[in-house]
């Protein structure tokens, strides 16, 4: 399998047995290798494979100008009323990821754009089995293919301490998040999104006492996080201190949480740099709330709490504002609000995977299968008085690790389609959110920082054999 990689390289690629990559036909490169290495970055059964075509992936694209960054600049510009009226989309990939990611790209090279964001929570990286460095290596492959150049930014979601397993071993569920960390980190994502906010006690007495375990495990992660950082990348982080599907968010939650988790970075070092956002709940729910027939029922969100707390963060605080989640499945017309009332930035997934499996495009013997398994392999989830609709629908997103090859191996004539559906609605995003025609401004703000990475010395083994 590596002499076949290898093999394939010529006349596309040069590789220097210290590891310098160096294209030499980037067309061919293109249209000819590229998808096979993410094929093999996902699919093959050899470890060296996968291995060496994640390397080759991220250093052609270092190569092309695709950098890997911290959004951290920009945010602390926006903090001081720079970068106004804008609100960052933040999307998570569930399925067909390079393909969808493609999309996404091409969005954004056609509304000339660089403010947005690719992200992934752990729970996702399980249920749609996808590591950080798959993901990653998928989304930097799709930007190399439509000929992106600039900031990619990649983010750790919903990095969620479990309040069962901290209460039931503190240590070991920390230790759990940290190796996440780790290795997202390793992956080029630079932004990660803390989220604490299981851990709030709302049983106590006063909210800073409700909010302390919130704070302090989220500056204790922080200062990890700073630890691990690479040189000249201060990474990105975000706090949360409302659990979405909870109870609306106050200014005195943020104030303390904020004010609580200044003073325990503190303690160790004034020098760590804080948040740069934070997410609060304002009347959303993850995925939306599907009715007995699997249609939504309409949220009514809070935009007047998201203004004045952003406001709050963002004058008093220098962050970039608040963070809104469990937006796509919101009506059209709430978009252009979020750019309106100062929200820095939005949280963007279940409609992407929704458009995916109703596409007429999307082979129904495989969405059959898979909605089969659902009801199969995971019926014990099925509440009480729930329609098949609605549990198909909460559920659907678990078909995605189990049915990823199939998935991925879906006619590329339709795929294409399915990827034009949703360009199409990312179009729609970047104009209500107001990020079109801001590469310029990112590209100012953002301070590239090109990290090589050591060849696999099982390539580098072939490559000296040749």
């Amino acid at each position: 399998m590596m002499d076949d990689l290898v093999s394939s390289l010529r006349g596309k690629l040069e590789i220097a047995e210290d590891g310098r990559l160096k294209i030499i036909d980037e067309q061919r490169f293109k249209e000819e290798l590229l998808g096979d290495l993410v094929y093999n970055s996902n699919f093959s059964k050899d470890q060296d494979v996968v291995m060496a075509s994640r390397w080759i992936i991220y250093e052609a694209a270092r190569e092309s100008g695709i950098i890997p960054s911290s959004i951290q600049s920009l945010y602390e510009y926006k903090g001081k009323g720079g970068f106004s009226n804008r609100t960052v989309p933040a999307i998570n990939v569930r399925g067909l990821t390079y393909d969808v990611s493609r999309a996404v790209i091409r969005t954004a090279i056609k509304n000339n754009s660089s403010a947005f964001i690719f992200e992934l929570a752990p729970t996702e990286m399980k249920y749609t089995d996808q590591s950080p460095s798959e993901y990653a290596t998928s989304v930097i492959a799709a930007s190399l293919r439509e000929g992106y150049s600039g900031p990619l930014f990649l983010q750790v979601d919903h990095l969620r301490v479990s309040e069962k397993r901290y209460e039931e071993d503190k240590e070991e569920e920390l230790e759990n998040i940290k190796r996440v960390i780790r290795e997202a980190i390793l992956a080029g994502f630079y932004n990660i999104d803390l989220d604490t906010s299981t851990l709030v006690t709302l049983s106590k007495p006063t909210v800073r006492e409700q909010q302390r375990r919130n704070f302090e495990v989220a500056a204790e992660l922080a200062v990890y996080i700073r630890e691990l950082e690479p040189e000249g990348i201060t990474i990105s982080l975000g706090g949360e201190i409302g659990e979405i599907g909870g109870k609306n968010s106050t200014e005195e939650e943020l104030r303390e949480y904020l004010n609580g988790f200044a003073e325990e970075i503190g303690k160790v070092s004034l020098n760590i740099k804080g948040l740069r956002k934070v997410a609060i709940q304002t009347g959303t729910t993850h995925g939306g709330v599907p009715l007995p027939d699997g249609t939504i029922a309409k949220v009514k969100l809070d935009f007047e709490t998201l203004e004045r707390l952003s406001t709050v963060a963002r004058e008093e605080y220098g962050l970039a504002g608040c963070v809104q989640h469990g937006a796509s499945t919101l009506p059209a017309e709430a978009f252009h609000r979020f750019p309106e009332t100062g929200t820095a930035e939005v949280h963007l997934a279940t409609e992407f995977q929704n458009m995916i499996y109703d596409s007429e495009f999307f082979p129904s013997d495989l969405r059959s299968r898979i909605y089969n398994y659902l009801r199969r392999e995971h019926k014990s989830e099925r509440k009480e008085g729930q329609t098949d609709e609605q549990f198909i629908y909460k559920t659907r997103k678990e078909g995605f690790g189990p049915f990823k090859k199939e998935i991925w191996d879906i006619p590329e004539e339709s795929r294409v389609e399915i990827g034009r559906r949703l360009e199409d609605k990312f179009d729609f995003l970047f104009k209500k959110l107001n990020v079109c025609n801001t590469y310029d401004i990112v590209k100012k703000e953002i301070r590239l920082v090109p990290i090589s990475r050591p060849i696999p010395e099982a390539l580098k083994k072939r490559i000296s054999n040749d």
